[in-house]
C-alpha cells in the first residue's frame, strides 16, 4: 500500500469514527427527557421527547457552538472532563462512556462495573462449580480470592483459614508452596504478572497495600520486585505435586468478563496426555475425597 492510500484510508476511518460519534450522541440525547434532566418538558414547542442541543450544553457546562459541532461529528479537541460533563447529562453507562472517549479519539478510562451488573456473581458461581473436577477460582484486581470451587480447595490448597489473596499465598503458604513443583521457576513469573496488573492501575492505593504486605511477608518477593519485570496474564502452565495422586499438569486460564471488569476467572486445565484429567475425576469421587479429608500439608 502507497502512502497516498494508507493517508486515504486513516482518513476514512477518521471519518468513519466522527460519524459513528455524531450518531450516537443523537441517539444518547434522544432518550433522556426533561424531567429526567431537571427541565421543563417544554409542552407543545418540543418537537422531539428528548433534549435538545443546546440544553445539553448548558447541563454540561459548555459552549452551545462546541456541543454542536462535537455532535455533528466536526473533527475538534476535546478533553476527558468535557467529555465526562456530556457524559453525566446524558446519563450514559460506564460502557456507553468508555465508547464516547473511543469515539473522540480518546484513551477510554478504566473499565467500571454499572450498578445493573453487580448481582452477576451468582452465575460466575454456577460456572466454576461447572468446572468441576477441574480447579477453577475467581479473584479481584488485587488478586483476592472471591471465590473457589472444591476443586481448587483439593487441588491448589484454598481455604478459609489463609489469607485469601493469591500473590500473598503465593508466597507465604507453605502448602502451596510444597505443592508446585518448581516454585522458585514460578515465583518470577507471578511477581512480572502481578506488576503488569497493577500497571493498569498505577494510582491505585490498593495494589500499594498489597505490595508491601508481600515485601513484609517475603524477602524472595521484595527481591523480585524490584527487578521491575512485567509480563502479560492470560495463559500459563502450573506443574503441582499433590500428596494423593502425584503430578498435576494444568494450564491455567485467565478469563475477563467485560460486564464485571472488576474480576477475574481463572480456570485450570488438565493437558493433555498427562493423565491429569483422570487424577482430578479421582480426587472428586468420594474415595478422593475420604483421602483429602487429612492433613492438608503436602
Amino acid at each position: 500500500m502507497t502512502t497516498a492510500a494508507r493517508h486515504d484510508a486513516g482518513m476514512t476511518m477518521k471519518e468513519h469514527r466522527l460519524n459513528e460519534l455524531r450518531e450516537f450522541l443523537r441517539s444518547r440525547r434522544a432518550r433522556v427527557t426533561p424531567a429526567q434532566a431537571g427541565l421543563p418538558d417544554g409542552g407543545a414547542r418540543r418537537r422531539t421527547p428528548g433534549l435538545r442541543r443546546e440544553e445539553v450544553a448548558v447541563l454540561a457546562g459548555v459552549g452551545v457552538s462546541w456541543y454542536q459541532w462535537l455532535e455533528q461529528g466536526r473533527d475538534i479537541t476535546v478533553s476527558p472532563q468535557v467529555l465526562d460533563s456530556v457524559g453525566r447529562v446524558l446519563r450514559l453507562s460506564s460502557t456507553e462512556r468508555r465508547h464516547l472517549y473511543v469515539l473522540a479519539g480518546l484513551n477510554p478510562p478504566a473499565p467500571e462495573v454499572d450498578p445493573g451488573d453487580q448481582d452477576m456473581c451468582g452465575g460466575l458461581r454456577r460456572l466454576i462449580d461447572a468446572w468441576l473436577p477441574y480447579p477453577a477460582h475467581i479473584m479481584d484486581v488485587y488478586w483476592n480470592a472471591v471465590q473457589y470451587n472444591d476443586a481448587a480447595a483439593a487441588v491448589l490448597g484454598m481455604r478459609p483459614d489463609v489469607v485469601q489473596n493469591c500473590l500473598l499465598s503465593f508466597f507465604s503458604d507453605p502448602v502451596y508452596r510444597s505443592r508446585a513443583k518448581d516454585w522458585e521457576g514460578t515465583a518470577s513469573r507471578v511477581v512480572a504478572q502481578f506488576r503488569s496488573a497493577c500497571s493498569e492501575c498505577p494510582d491505585d492505593e490498593g495494589f500499594r497495600e498489597i505490595v508491601a504486605q508481600a515485601k513484609e511477608l517475603s524477602p524472595a518477593f521484595a527481591e523480585l520486585w524490584e527487578r521491575r519485570d512485567i509480563a502479560p496474564g492470560g495463559q500459563t502452565f502450573k506443574d503441582l505435586l499433590h500428596p494423593l495422586v502425584g503430578e498435576l499438569k494444568l494450564e491455567s486460564t485467565q478469563l475477563r468478563v467485560p460486564a464485571r471488569p472488576d474480576l477475574t476467572i481463572v480456570l485450570h486445565t488438565p493437558r493433555p496426555g498427562t493423565g491429569t484429567a483422570e487424577k482430578l475425576e479421582w480426587l472428586a469421587t468420594p474415595e478422593g475425597r475420604r483421602g483429602a479429608m487429612g492433613p492438608v500439608a503436602g
